[in-house]
């Protein structure tokens, strides 16, 4: 696919591949520079190098080769299924797991696992989400844990699309965060996009800013240091939660693409990934239209970080709001 621009009047000096990568999302700086060195990028007709300083007027074109995956294959990678019948099935997805395939991640993802299951349960996949994407109503970050929904037929991929776009999904998250909100409870309404600057990023700095909405309710105080957090997801944006705590200017711990450095270690406390977890999800069945609704307690790597965090400030933990 071929691209061409000219950087704008405003842009700061900074490297090529680094202009990029926050430019093009989908891609790793070590395949923006697998194309450079390929001869992929030009910068005012020449061939250009990693290194090389962008300034408003330059004229960049770069060529990406369409993306193919392999034949996507089962893999035997456990699922912890909390319910299945013909219609869906309901799991607890680990952190460190992507959802879906894409490139640099082809394989050991949610779906070559749900490949694997069906293909020795006999059960059937939703094809409404394509090839690369079968059975997937709804998706969380690869370090995001917690309660998804996968639709096995088409009509029941429709059914609960269609509560996740009305809101009439139930779905409560848990959150480790930084500091400790001045208020017990809130709402946050704040419209977010991708970022302008930063495109691998979600911000209110957008062209296209779309309706968010987060309830949040302080359930645990560490101290001053942290607060364990109960959300109530109003709208389902891309990184919204992490968004909007850190618009509250609390991010969440172990999220240093929102929250900077001082999120990933906290008084001698190595945080290690992002602490988020998807409690519970409720919907109504799409076949017999009752009301499911599942919960997954915190997963160990979230307690043993609260329990740290209570270690460090025993006498002033405090619970509620």
């Amino acid at each position: 696919m071929q691209t061409e621009f000219v950087i704008t009047a405003g842009e700061q000096p900074k490297r090529l591949d680094i202009f990029l990568v926050n430019r093009e999302p989908n891609l790793s700086r070590s395949a923006i520079q697998r194309l450079i060195e390929q001869g992929r990028v030009k910068m005012n007709g020449q061939a250009a190098k990693p290194s090389q300083k962008i300034k408003p007027g330059d004229r960049i074109a770069f060529d990406i080769p369409k993306a193919e995956p392999l034949e996507l294959k089962g893999e035997a990678i456990p699922l912890e299924i909390l319910h299945e019948d013909d219609h869906l099935l309901v799991l607890n997805k680990p952190a460190g797991i992507v959802v879906h395939p894409a490139p640099g991640n082809w394989a050991g993802t949610l779906v070559n696992a749900l490949l694997y299951h069906f293909e020795h349960s006999g059960g059937t996949v939703s094809t409404i989400g394509g090839k690369e994407r079968p059975g997937l109503v709804h998706r969380l970050d690869k370090q995001t844990s917690g309660v998804m929904v996968i639709a096995k037929r088409d009509q029941a991929h429709r059914h609960l699309a269609s509560q996740f776009k009305h809101h009439s999904i139930t779905r409560v998250y848990e959150a480790l965060i930084w500091g400790v909100p001045k208020k017990g409870h809130g709402l946050i309404e704040l419209a977010i996009g991708r970022d302008t600057k930063e495109r691998k990023k979600f911000s209110a700095r957008t062209t296209n800013p779309k309706e968010s909405v987060t309830e949040y309710k302080v359930d645990r105080r560490f101290g001053k240091l942290a607060a364990h957090v109960l959300l109530y997801p109003k709208t389902g944006r891309t990184h919204q939660l992490r968004v909007h705590l850190t618009s509250l200017g609390h991010p969440i711990l172990g999220d240093p693409t929102y929250g900077g450095r001082k999120v990933t270690e906290i008084e001698g406390i190595e945080i290690p990934r992002v602490m988020l977890h998807a409690r519970t999800l409720g919907f109504q069945h799409p076949a017999t239209g009752e009301t499911h609704e599942y919960t997954r307690p915190l997963p160990p790597d979230m307690v043993e970080v609260m329990q740290a965090l209570e270690k460090l400030v025993p006498q002033k933990t405090t619970k509620g709001v």
